[in-house]
């Protein structure tokens, strides 16, 4: 149920340390009015929908299904929220659950941990986020890696994300930090609108290089000919990666964390070690990169029409991928899937890792479970 695409030795020492270990799931919550171009994105029908996304999949994560939510799962060109199959798992495996408010648009309907953040401006006109908050974030997420990994000091830590377009801030972060990504990434779209999303960050990127030059930029950014990390978050970011960032670097020293996601995850990943360099700031920010691993779904590894195990191999991260698969579900929302629709999101994908490494769930519990949902909606 679960296969590694890179860096095996690491990832199979991971996944045999935390075997049975009982984890906790924290899901941050992100905007960008990135989200919010025509075609960019298929979590929400329209731009209206997309506004509301996160606030959904949020209240259904905590509430599951009710008969009148504040916030409806969105409709979608087609399949299901992805959050169906992490509220199977974290119910059905008593997972502990946080969510972590970075920066909304509209008030949240579920308790969640509000960090002072603030929703994205479009990464096209590169200014996203002040420099003063994406500092902010950042310390916000080390100090609260640190708690969440103290809450399960022999497990780990799964971190997941909710941010409509944030594919796109992915390519914004990776580019800017000197990646070739371009045609790697992915989307919930079943066939990856590449060419959009690239028009939209050299939009972003090139505003940036007219209003300044890079500065204060480590070994790896001059290396990597790329710009500062934090400057690059504040002007073509979105408020989640930099708080993941930091509760990575800040739980990997403790215990285990797996991102939960692809192309997203994996741009957090990259903006860490961009963070993490020796020397890099007055009092080194050191994180174990052993106990980190990217996982995600099958549907987002396999994707033909992007690259992520390209990515991986590309920032030499761990990659893994849950094989849960809907092509037997008797709901075509969930076969969706099958035809490239959701594919990921909410840490589907690490959720279902999640529950076969801790209770050994197999294809047919995770379906039925997940199923369950289905049906109630």
């Amino acid at each position: 149920m679960i296969r590694i695409y890179t860096k095996f030795e690491q990832a199979q020492a991971w996944l045999q340390r935390f075997r049975t270990k009982a984890p906790l799931f924290a899901c941050v919550l992100g905007f960008t009015e990135t989200g919010l171009i025509p075609g960019i994105s298929a979590a929400g029908a329209t731009p209206a929908d997309r506004q509301y996304t996160a606030l959904a999949d949020a209240e259904f994560l905590i509430r599951g299904v009710q008969s009148h939510p504040k916030y409806a799962l969105p409709p979608l060109q087609a399949g299901a929220s992805p959050v169906l199959i992490t509220r199977a798992v974290v119910t059905g495996q008593q997972i502990p659950v946080y969510l972590f408010n970075a920066g909304l648009s509209h008030p949240l309907s579920v308790p969640a941990i509000d960090l002072g953040g603030r929703a994205a401006g479009c990464l096209s006109q590169a200014e996203a986020l002040p420099l003063e908050t994406v500092q902010h974030l950042f310390q916000q997420g080390l100090a609260w890696g640190e708690q969440l990994a103290a809450q399960v000091p022999q497990s780990y830590v799964i971190l997941s994300e909710c941010v409509v377009g944030g594919t796109t801030t992915a390519l914004a972060i990776l580019t800017g930090l000197g990646w070739n990504a371009v045609g790697l990434v992915n989307s919930s779209h079943p066939t990856c609108n590449h060419q959009q999303k690239w028009e939209v960050v050299q939009t972003g990127l090139e505003k940036l290089v007219q209003r300044q030059r890079p500065t204060r930029k480590s070994e790896f950014n001059r290396e990597m000919n790329g710009w500062d990390p934090f400057e690059l978050v504040a002007a073509v970011g979105d408020p989640m990666q930099i708080v993941v960032a930091g509760m990575t670097i800040a739980a990997s020293r403790t215990g285990g964390v797996l991102l939960a996601g692809g192309t997203q995850m994996l741009a957090v990943y990259a903006l860490i070690e961009a963070i993490a360099q020796p020397g890099r700031w007055p009092q080194q920010l050191d994180w174990q990169p052993e106990h980190v691993v990217v996982g995600t779904t099958r549907w987002v590894a396999e994707d033909p029409t992007g690259d992520t195990v390209g990515l991986a191999r590309l920032l030499d991260a761990p990659l893994l991928a849950t094989q849960l698969s809907f092509a037997a579900s008797r709901y075509a929302s969930l076969r969706a899937y099958e035809q490239g629709y959701v594919k990921e999101g909410v840490g589907a994908g690490g959720s279902a890792i999640a529950a076969t490494l801790y209770q050994s769930w197999d294809q047919s519990r995770l379906l039925e479970a997940i199923e369950t949902l289905a049906q109630q909606l």
